[in-house]
C-alpha cells in the first residue's frame, strides 16, 4: 500500500512523512546500488564526475554556458585594465633600458615561484624551498642576460644544488618527493623565463621580445574570440573543457597573420614566410603551455594560481602560455636571423 502527499486515514503519520520525502528528494530518482549520485553544475551542464560523488572544482578555463547564451567567466573590465597596465610596464621597461626589463623578468619569476610553491604546499603538502629557488631563479635570469646560455645553466645548477641542501635542514620525511618537485619548479619557471633574457641580448632584442609577446597574446586572444563565438568541438575535454578546436584554429590563423607582419616590420632581416612559421609555432606552444598549467591546476584542485591580478588570477596564470613559448621563439629567431 502506498501513501500520497494527501493524508489518508489508512496511512500512519510516519508513512505519510516518508512519502513526502520521497516526492521531494531528487536522490530517489537514482536506483540503489548504482554508485554515488553525480553532482550537477549550477549552470545546468554535465555532472561533475568527482570521486565518491563530491563536486570537483571548475576547470580554470571553463565557461558557464546556458541554453542559447555564452558568457565569459572573468571580470572583463578588470582584466582589460590590468592587461593595459602590464603592457605599459613591459613596453616602458623594454624600450627605455634593457636591464630594467631584465629586472621585470626576474620579479615575475620570483612572484611566480611564490605562487606555485604556495599552491603546492597548500594542496599537496609539498615543501618546496622557496628562498633558494627565488634567489637562484632571479640569478639565472640575470646570468642569462649577462653571460649567455652557459652562465644561465651554471646559475640553474647552483640553484638546484642550493635547494637540495636547504631542504636537508628540515625533517627527512618526503625529502625525495619535495626536491623532485623543486627541480620541476626550477625548470618550469626560471629556466624557461631565461630564454626571454637571451632574446633580449640581440641587437634588435627589444623587437624580438615584443614580437614574441605580441604573438603569444594574439594567439590567446584569437583562441578566446573564435572559441567563444564558434566553438563546438572540445579540444581536450578531460583537461580543459572550455577549449575548442575552433578556438585553436583561430589561435593559429591570428598568430600566423601577426607573425608575418611582425617579421617584416620589426625584425632585422626577417621575411614574411618566417613569420608564418613563427606564428604557427607560437600558437601550438602557447596552447600546449595553457593545457599544461590547466593540468597542474586540475591536479591541485584550484581555479587560479593566485589573486594578484584582478580578472586574470595570478602571475602564473599569465605566464602559462608565455613560458613554454619563450624557448620556441628564441630558437626560431636564432635559426631565421641569427644571434643578432
Amino acid at each position: 500500500m502506498s501513501c500520497s502527499s494527501t493524508r489518508k486515514p489508512s496511512c500512519s503519520r510516519s508513512e505519510h512523512r516518508a512519502a513526502n520525502r520521497k516526492q521531494l528528494s531528487p536522490v530517489n530518482d537514482f536506483p540503489r546500488g548504482s554508485g554515488p549520485v553525480p553532482m550537477v553544475s549550477e549552470a545546468g551542464g554535465e555532472p561533475e564526475d568527482g570521486p565518491a560523488g563530491h563536486r570537483q572544482p571548475q576547470d580554470p578555463d571553463r565557461r558557464a554556458e546556458g541554453p542559447g547564451r555564452k558568457r565569459a567567466g572573468r571580470d572583463l573590465p578588470a582584466a582589460i585594465g590590468v592587461g593595459l597596465g602590464l603592457g605599459t610596464v613591459i613596453l616602458a621597461s623594454l624600450f627605455v633600458h634593457k636591464p630594467v626589463f631584465v629586472v621585470v623578468i626576474a620579479a615575475a619569476v620570483v612572484v611566480g615561484l611564490w605562487e606555485l610553491t604556495s599552491r603546492l604546499a597548500e594542496r599537496s603538502q609539498l615543501r618546496v624551498p622557496l628562498v633558494p629557488l627565488a634567489a637562484g631563479g632571479a640569478a639565472t635570469v640575470v646570468a642569462g642576460y649577462l653571460s649567455g646560455a652557459d652562465g644561465a645553466l651554471i646559475a640553474l645548477g647552483a640553484t638546484i644544488l642550493a635547494m637540495l641542501v636547504w631542504r636537508m635542514t628540515q625533517r627527512p620525511e618526503n625529502y625525495l618527493r619535495d626536491v623532485t618537485a623543486g627541480v620541476f619548479v626550477a625548470f618550469y619557471v626560471p629556466f624557461l623565463a631565461t630564454f626571454v633574457a637571451l632574446m633580449l641580448t640581440a641587437g634588435d632584442g627589444p623587437q624580438r621580445v615584443l614580437t614574441f609577446l605580441l604573438l603569444t597574446v594574439i594567439s590567446d586572444t584569437g583562441a578566446y574570440a573564435v572559441g567563444w563565438r564558434f566553438g563546438k568541438h572540445k579540444l581536450a575535454p578531460r583537461i580543459s573543457p572550455g577549449k575548442t578546436r575552433e578556438g585553436t584554429a583561430g589561435a593559429v590563423v591570428s598568430a600566423m597573420a601577426a607573425g608575418a607582419l611582425c617579421m617584416e616590420l620589426l625584425i632585422d632581416g626577417g621575411q614574411w614566410w618566417q613569420g608564418l612559421v613563427l606564428g604557427l609555432a607560437v600558437a601550438v606552444s602557447a596552447t600546449v603551455g595553457d593545457l599544461g598549467e590547466s593540468m597542474i591546476k586540475r591536479d591541485l584542485g584550484i581555479k587560479d594560481m593566485g589573486t594578484l591580478l584582478p580578472g586574470h588570477g595570478g602571475i602564473m596564470d599569465r605566464l602559462d602560455s608565455i613560458l613554454p613559448t619563450a624557448p620556441v621563439a628564441y630558437l626560431l629567431f636564432l635559426a631565421f636571423v641569427g644571434a643578432g
